[in-house]
């Protein structure tokens, strides 16, 4: 099953579509016109086991800017005539920003956004409706739900204001975990790694791994970027000297080693479980990053600013990158997202997606997303096997 966001102009909608899990979409300008798309097929599909499901399901997350002109919501239903419609129930200027879906409980799943929104669904993603959680509005904030991840009935939710939840019933009930008033930055990700066990990073570097619920916390990295870089300004990173910006992005692999981007995208840093400090890279190109990630067998994809997709030669942390072409019709790529080995997405702007299945040696663009008048900016393709 997949879900789409999509610029409506005048009501927020889902279409799904039973190829892809999860694709969603935010509305950068006109962020009263949010939706998420789904496909006839998965309205009525009928229940599978895992195996089955994680065969087929992946999971791929955009994000809608609109762009000048305005295109008739007619015109984008021609094109995306497989798909159907699905209407969130979300507050004009909502930013959905991630989705997650319950291992054990597969219709399961938890939208995230904005202004305190938190939507559920227990069909797959047909319908949504809003969740409260009442530990998140005992204070007068107003919570940014920056990320949430899953393992088994075990959830976590964090958010800015520095804010965390817990769930040891696939979401049925949410408990606020304190958290420390001098963590380094904002919380921007977290993940499920085991029982009781997770990990968190903020925006300026830090890494925190819990194994009790999250009622202590570790420090897996010694000090945050700044201070590495800072400390090291002869280590020949351009533009790492003096540095105290942010991360632009940061991703995880599989087996736990990380991917950032530098706020500017002059530079990239990984770190491996084990590592005291995060490591610096080079970029391999001219133009600065604007996104990286993991592929799916351990290598890693680059984009840069005005399009460019790279993808680095073998596996593992290297500087070392070949150019690929795609058919961005010149629009820049925002994001990949690896659905197995061979089949990946990319997306990006001016409704840019492409497909890989070929491990992203060769592009194809798909066209349902032509007549968007918006760019798709984020990219999650959840292989569920890894959750398991």
């Amino acid at each position: 099953m997949a879900t789409l966001q999509f610029t409506d102009y005048s009501n927020p909608i889902i279409l799904q579509r039973s190829s892809l899990n999860a694709l969603f979409i935010r509305n950068r300008h006109h962020r009263n016109s949010q939706a998420r798309f789904v496909t006839r097929a998965s309205l009525h599909q009928p229940s599978m086991n895992r195996r089955q499901f994680i065969a087929e399901t992946a999971a791929v997350s955009l994000s809608l800017a609109p762009l000048s002109g305005f295109v008739e919501p007619a015109k984008s239903e021609e094109a995306l005539s497989e798909w159907e419609r699905v209407y969130l129930p979300i507050d004009p200027g909502v930013v959905l920003l991630d989705i997650a879906f319950v291992p054990d409980q597969l219709n399961h799943g938890f939208l995230l956004g904005t202004r305190q929104t938190i939507l559920e669904t227990k069909d797959g993603g047909n319908t949504w409706v809003p969740r409260s959680i009442p530990s998140a509005e005992d204070e007068d904030f107003n919570y940014r739900f920056n990320s949430i991840s899953f393992r088994a009935k075990e959830g976590w939710i964090v958010g800015k204001p520095a804010i965390l939840l817990y769930t040891s019933d696939a979401g049925e009930s949410w408990e606020r975990i304190p958290l420390s008033a001098q963590l380094p930055g904002d919380i921007v990700y977290i993940k499920a790694t085991g029982e009781n066990s997770a990990e968190m990073v903020t925006d300026q570097g830090a890494i925190y791994v819990t194994s009790n619920r999250g009622y202590n916390w570790r420090a897996a990295v010694q000090e945050t970027v700044s201070a590495t870089l800072n400390r090291t300004v002869s280590s020949g990173i351009s533009g790492a000297s003096y540095y105290t910006g942010t991360f632009n992005t940061v991703n995880r692999s599989p087996d736990g080693n990380y991917v950032a981007v530098s706020s500017r995208g002059n530079f990239y840093l990984t770190w491996e479980p084990g590592q005291p400090y995060w490591q610096p890279h080079n970029r391999a190109v001219a133009r600065r990053i604007q996104n990286m990630g993991w592929r799916a067998d351990g290598g890693l994809w680059l984009l840069v600013r005005g399009g460019g997709l790279f993808l680095s030669k073998g596996t593992g942390i290297t500087e070392e990158f070949d150019e690929v072409p795609v058919q961005s019709r010149g629009f820049g790529i925002l994001d990949v997202g690896y659905r197995s080995k061979d089949e990946a997405w990319a997306a990006g702007g001016s409704g840019v997606l492409l497909r890989t299945t070929n491990g992203g040696k060769t592009w194809i663009r798909d066209k349902a997303a032509d007549n968007i008048a918006a760019n798709l900016y984020s990219v999650k393709c959840a292989l569920l096997l890894l959750n398991l």
